[in-house]
């Protein structure tokens, strides 16, 4: 087990606030009475069998936390938007979307931050997604408790909650400032369980402060905690520059992004386990491009990975050498 030590990187909470929020760029511009985006995906079910989701991200105030790695701040407002307004996304994004199983509605931050959703917004959210059989949404664990179970009674589909563990890693999940450890994250996964309330994971591939070597044993070991703590699915993300704060470490030689090999390799370890639903975030995969002549290859690798939940065929290329 490495870490490399960060000179230039806070070790106190209050002051990696700062250094992150010192090294951010500008928000976009977002409309509170809109979605700021809303797509139809494919994902397996619990059995197996492909199914449609709705996947909407909300527009709505920032997450209170500051993590190292988020960017997701960048498509959100400076101020709680106003009651109704969440309702008001949800419906107009689902006037103009194919029919769907199940729903996704992420809002860059805790569902259950009452603060970004308001407890008086619950009932029209939950008329809203009836005709889905399932609801997922993103909490911090610290918030997973009570509106947890008062967004649960009201509604009609089943509900799954989606929780960032980000890595098992004991020297670097501190230092993502993400201001939990790894019994607040089984804690919030018991009280879920115990309430009839579906658990999901998002895991990091691709650590600052870590050797590159060791990231995809990282990877799995936080799969395999996931999973432990009862998760039914775990989303590999790999770890985006972009928000100021990795950029700043990447020049220093204390991150390198994962490259779209790496998390073809981490989602294979992942699904060897055979543990539950694992699934390569596949978000912005442009991103991590190294080679051209392989990367549409790739992605439709990783596509049918996440679909049939089992390992295809390695992409061969005489360009990069599979290194891409």
């Amino acid at each position: 087990m490495s870490a490399r030590a960060s000179e230039g990187y806070p070790e106190g909470p209050t002051e990696r606030d700062r250094w992150i929020l010192a090294r951010r760029g500008l928000r976009n511009r977002v409309d509170p009475e809109s979605a700021v985006g809303a797509v139809l995906e494919t994902e397996p079910n619990e059995d197996g069998r492909p199914e449609p989701v709705a996947t909407l991200f909300l527009a709505n105030r920032e997450c209170p936390w500051r993590c190292l790695m988020c960017d997701l701040w960048k498509n959100t407002t400076e101020e709680p938007v106003a009651p109704g307004a969440i309702v008001a996304q949800i419906r107009k994004a689902l006037e103009n979307l194919p029919p769907a199983r199940r729903i996704k509605l992420y809002n860059s931050g805790s569902f259950f931050d009452r603060a970004a959703i308001p407890f008086a917004d619950y009932a029209g959210i939950a008329g809203l997604v009836a005709p889905f059989e399932r609801v997922i949404v993103e909490s911090h664990p610290a918030l997973v408790g009570e509106a947890s179970l008062r967004f649960r009674d009201l509604l009609s589909p089943g509900l799954e909650v989606a929780m960032g563990l980000e890595t098992v890693h004991p020297d670097i999940l501190p230092r993502l400032n993400k201001r939990m450890d790894l019994r607040r994250f089984e804690q919030a996964a018991a009280f879920l369980r115990r309430e009839g309330i579906a658990v999901r994971a998002f895991v990091l591939l691709g650590l600052p402060f870590l050797p590159p070597a060791e990231a995809l044993e990282w990877t799995r070991r936080s799969i395999e905690f996931a999973f432990g703590c009862g998760a039914t699915a775990v989303s590999i993300v790999p770890t985006r520059p972009g928000n100021g704060a990795l950029e700043a470490l990447r020049e220093r030689g204390e991150f390198r992004p994962p490259s779209i090999s790496d998390l073809e390799t981490a989602l294979a370890a992942g699904l060897e386990l055979r543990r539950g639903r694992v699934f390569a975030d596949l978000w912005n995969l442009e991103e991590f491009r190294r080679c051209g002549a392989c990367f549409e290859p790739r992605r439709r690798r990783l596509t049918a990975m996440n679909l049939g939940q089992r390992a295809e065929p390695p992409v061969t290329c005489p360009s990069c050498g599979g290194e891409s």
